[in-house]
Parts: C-alpha cells; structure tokens; sequence
C-alpha cells in the first residue's frame, strides 16, 4: 500500500519505545532485558550474570555499550531525579554531589581474600599492625558478603557493562565485565575504560575479571537518601578474590570503591597476574619527552597521592625546544618484550584526577581536558553554570561570583571553609588531553627509559638521584614516604610509608612484589630502565620551596634523560645514589637556586631516616624482606657511616 502522498503519521513513536525480553532464574523467575542481547555474551558471561541477578534481585537488566545514545539516556535520568546537573557554561560537562559519608577510598574496608594469609600479607613482627594490605579469609567475606548482597537491587537496574583495560585486543590488555545498580558507575566507567559491545567478541571463551558492585540501597529505601546519592556507608565493604579473578564492592558509590576497573583491578588484582605472568601492574604515570634535538624517550613514574603524578604527566616544560606528550597519569602495565627492552602501556581510558590545586598554572593540560564531556563530583559550582575548586581563585574573572558549595551552601571566594571536598574529581576521556601522545592507544605499548619514584618530602631528601643498579633501585622504591593526603579517609599531615606509591593497592604480600621485581635482575639479555628518585618538595628553614617545580621539572628530567643516554661528567657519586654534578642541571632563567641545599645530604637526616626505614622493613616485612633489598639497605648504611 502506498504511503499518504503528502502527510506522515505523526500519532506513532518513531524511538524512545523498546521490545523487553527476559531471563529466567531459578529463585528470582522472569527478569526483563531493558537493552542488550542477552543471547551475545559469552557463555561464562551468562553464568555469571544470571547467579548474579538471582542473588541481588533487580528489576531489570540493561546491556551496556558505551555509545553516546547511551549516555544521555543515562544522564537523562539522573538530571530529571535531580542528581545529576548540566553546567551551562560548558560543553557537555556535569556535576554530582556525592553523600558527605561517601567521598573516599575506604582502606580500611578494602580486603584481598585468600585462604593462606600470608598470600596476603607479610608476616608483621610480634605486637605491629600490618600497613600494607588487610586480609580475611574467603570464607569469612563470604558470610559478611552473604548478609549484604542478597536483595540488594531490589527496584534497580541491574547494569552488565563490559569493559578493555588497555587497547581492544591488545596482549598487554585484560577483559573485565561490571555488574552494577549505579548510573554513576556506568558514566564514568564509558571514560575510564573501554566499554563496548566489541568486548563480547574479543571475549570469547576467554576468562575475565568479574566485578560486582552494589550501592547497598534497595528499594524502598531504608535509610535517608543525601544529594539523591544513595549509597550504605556504614555497610561498605570491598574484597578482592585474586586467585579467582574477581573483585565485589558493597555500600559505596565513591570513584575509588565503585569504578571497580580503576585501583581494584587494574592494580590489585592486575598485580597478581602480573605476578603469574611475569609483567608488571604499576601505580605510574607514563610520559613520552623529547629534546631540542627531537630525541624521544619514555619515562614512568610512581608518586603517592598529591605528589605531582598528574602535573609531571601532562608536563608543559618552561625550558623552549622541549616537548611532552602524555600517555598516562595514574596507571602502567609493562612488559619485557622479545628485544630486552621494558614497554608499557596506558591501561585505562580516562583520567580521574583531584580537582583541587588543579589550575591553568599548575597544569593546564588537565585544565584544557575537562572543559568538555566532562563529570566532575564533589566540586563547587558558579552561579553563571562553571566549575569551582580551591586553586581556581586567581582564574575567576568575576571574584565576587555566587557559588553553590559540594554540599549546597552559598559561598563566596574569601569566605571561610572550602567550596570543594579536598578528594572532589573530574573524569574526563584522555583523548581529548590536547598533548596526548599519538602512541597511547598502540597496542605494542612505548618502551621505557627511565623509571622514576618520588614522595613529598619537606627535608632532607635531594632534588635527584640516580641509583645504582637496578636492585637499589628497587630499595628505594620500597622506601618511598610522603605526606598523607585527601584521597584516603586518614587526616593530617604525617609522614607515611607509602612503598612503591602502592601500599593502599597491593594485591598480594608485600614481600613477594619485591621478590618479583627483584627477579627482573636475574633474568639474562633484558635491558632494564634506569632507576631514579625525585623531591619537588624540598624546603628552607622559613618553609619556602627550594625548587620552583611544574613546568621547570624539566630540567630534572632532562638530567636524567641524559644519564639514560650513558653521558659522562653529570654526576657524582654520594652514599645514596648519584646526584647532579654542579652546573648539569640547565638553570638558565630560574631565580637564584641554592644548589648545596637542594642537594644536601645531611648524614645524621639519613641515618635516622635508615633505622626508620629499617624499623618499617622489620615491622612490616619481617621474614618476608627478600635478602636482596635487606643488602642493599645494609649497604646503604654503611655508606653513610662513612661519610
């Protein structure tokens, strides 16, 4: 029959309808498919899935794709229930205000579960408590995950989002699929990782990283609901199951304990494949930096939280001719490939950086970044439609503009307390970075120069050092302290331990990560990065910083870039490692540097700081420090008795 010649049928819906299909499971019965394929997935997929509907009862299921057809409709509901808010001065970016009991990692409720604790765990010496992973028993979580997640999506949308860390089929990648009843998750999970219906397929009968994760709120709700963040806090509860390849996260909606493809897999439970598999899941930045002459090297580097990780990633250098190029600011997995040489790759997709101290100074790549496609939680928001943290001040055109706090008040620039939480982040897609390297996608990954650790360390501690093999550099990487900071629930300024930058993300004993970097040096034929350590922070008496830092880092990693190269004459040999030699280090258009200060050593400084060092090794390594890092900190010692 022919159509109307001159008019179309406007009493139809031409989209916004869907054909439901179902599963059927034994003690739940019929549960619709809201979108997907059921019938797509893998059959491992499906037997995971479909224990899973079961156990936490949702109303639905919906297949995730990662389009952008998806996401609007996602956003779209969480604007019209009001938890979710366009920021009309930028280009698709939005906020969301989390619950104020649900704004962090939860250490303390972060478990790796194995059946031998020492798995786990060092062996802590008699009367310590352990700082470096926290253990229970599979069978214990089973009982404390039994009383939680049974019913748990009641009156929620059950999301199965399938997800790449690393490139789509890359050797260096790992499948995960997400089960989760947080549209919040599922937004940032589409920038963080790879979500695609792609993953099905490159799947296949392969095993995979399952992650389950709850807000812990089924409906009716039982407790208040703040910010229209539901989330159970005082339930919260993460455990990882390594030899299981499985992670499950209870109560909260936070980033860190709900994005279960960030910290939770692609360090803790990425860790213990890498052990298996013998590569190396790392909490490093990955850089590409090239010289005046057009030299490209790669360079990795692990700082603990607000230590400049992000800053030195998307680096914009102050000395002319230099260049930097980002692959990654938070997470590196590397191999040794068949020519000796270390490669890494950028795991994830996004960036999940802290907003506050984030500036057109102290990084205006990231800056650049997240004007669009953006979600930003936890910040403050102008009454003109743009964002507000601490840091932002001197960038605000109007300074006398209204601002609506992370928690709903009315603030202004000058008024008491902070507009933003200390912890508040932007999610952005790293391919909008304007100096993302050409390379970051490469499924073969950029081969690796220099490996660099760093904490902040107001005293003592050099600019720079070279260590002096591949082992002191493993002994300086487990010595790494630095401040405590936001992004954990601890409060305060303390020095702490953080070895590695990966104390908060270790998937298995402490002890045998050392052993296994460690091996890395007894292997025949393999081209092993050189090792360095870094302090931006150093200060005077008065407090004032020694070395001016961000853009001028460069001249750091130009030192140490030419030390790769095997250049003579740079350096100079003290008891803790090589330091510049005066003069190698381009200080041309810097203020006046007190060059015998920033590379001070002050012998008393470290030999208090070796009998803490060796006070922490013995307390929380016990029998498990591998000989090697115990000579090399003997070593150590002895140089500086010398001195």
């Amino acid at each position: 029959m022919a159509s109307h010649p001159k008019k179309s049928d406007k009493d139809v819906y031409e989209k916004g309808f869907y054909e439901v299909h179902e599963i059927v499971v034994p003690h739940l019965g019929h549960v619709p498919i809201a979108k997907g394929d059921f019938g797509r997935l893998p059959k491992k997929v499906q037997q995971w899935v479909a224990k899973k509907v079961d156990m936490c009862a949702p109303r639905c299921l919906y297949i995730c794709d990662g389009g952008q057809e998806e996401a609007e409709e996602i956003m779209s509901k969480l604007i019209e229930r009001g938890s979710l808010k366009k920021l009309a001065a930028m280009d698709n970016c939005h906020i969301i205000c989390t619950d104020p009991a649900d704004v962090a990692r939860v250490e303390s409720k972060t478990f790796i579960c194995t059946d031998n604790p020492f798995e786990t765990v060092p062996h802590v010496a008699e009367g310590s408590v352990g700082q470096i992973g926290k253990w229970m028993s599979p069978y214990d979580m089973s009982i404390q995950m039994g009383n939680r997640f049974p019913g748990c999506m009641k009156g929620r949308t059950m999301y199965v989002i399938p997800f790449s860390m690393g490139p789509v089929g890359s050797k260096f990648s790992k499948i995960g699929v997400q089960l989760t009843d947080s549209n919040y998750v599922v937004l940032c999970m589409r920038i963080m990782t790879r979500v695609s219906s792609q993953i099905w397929e490159t799947l296949a009968d392969d095993d995979f990283v399952k992650c389950l994760h709850s807000v812990g709120c089924p409906r009716p709700v039982t407790r208040p609901v703040v910010n229209h963040w539901p989330c159970n806090p005082e339930d919260t509860m993460i455990a990882h199951y390594p030899e299981e390849w499985k992670i499950v996260s209870y109560g909260s909606g936070y980033g860190g304990n709900s994005l279960l493809g960030k910290k939770c897999f692609a360090l803790r439970i990425a860790s213990t494949i890498a052990r298996d598999e013998g590569w190396l899941a790392e909490h490093m930045l990955v850089s590409g930096i090239t010289n005046p002459k057009g030299e490209e090297m790669f360079i990795t580097a692990a700082f603990p939280s607000a230590c400049g990780k992000t800053n030195l990633a998307m680096m914009e250098p102050t000395v002319p001719g230099w260049g930097v190029k980002c692959v990654g600011d938070d997470i590196a997995w590397m191999r040794f490939l068949e020519d000796g040489s270390l490669y890494a790759i950028n795991p994830e997709a996004g960036f999940f950086g802290v907003a506050p101290g984030t500036s057109h100074k102290t990084n205006p790549m990231a800056m650049e970044t997240c004007k669009s496609n953006t979600v930003f939680t936890n910040v403050a928001e102008t009454a003109d439609g743009n964002v507000f943290w601490e840091g932002l001040e001197d960038e605000m055109a109007d300074k006398n503009v209204d601002i609506t706090t992370w928690l709903g008040e009315k603030w202004k620039v000058g008024m008491p307390g902070k507009a933003a939480h200390p912890n508040s982040r932007f999610c952005t897609p790293a391919s909008q970075c304007p100096m993302i390297h050409a390379q970051w996608e490469d499924p073969n990954g950029v081969p690796v120069s220099a490996i660099i650790f760093g904490g902040r360390r107001p005293s003592g501690v050099p600019l720079v050092f070279e260590t002096f093999d591949w082992n002191h550099g493993v002994f300086v990487g487990a010595s790494v302290k630095s401040e405590t900071t936001a992004a954990a629930e601890h409060k305060g300024k303390n020095i702490m331990h953080d070895p590695m930058a990966m104390r908060p993300f270790m998937g298995y004993n402490f002890g045998e990560y050392l052993k296994h970097w460690i091996s890395f040096s007894k292997k025949p034929n393999l081209k092993l990065p050189r090792i360095f350590h870094v302090n931006w922070f150093r200060t005077d008496a008065k407090g004032k910083f020694l070395w001016p830092g961000f853009g001028d880092n460069i001249r750091v990693i130009d030192w140490i870039l030419r030390r790769c190269k095997g250049e003579e004459g740079i350096g100079v040999e003290t008891a803790i490692g090589i330091v510049p030699k005066e003069g190698s280090i381009n200080m041309d258009g810097l203020p006046a540097i007190n060059w015998k200060e920033l590379f001070s050593i002050p012998k008393d400084y470290w030999l208090e700081d070796m009998v803490e060092t060796h006070n922490f090794f013995v307390n929380q390594l016990g029998v498990d420090l591998p000989k090697e890092v115990k000579e090399e900190m003997e070593k150590q010692e002895a140089r500086l008795k010398k001195m």
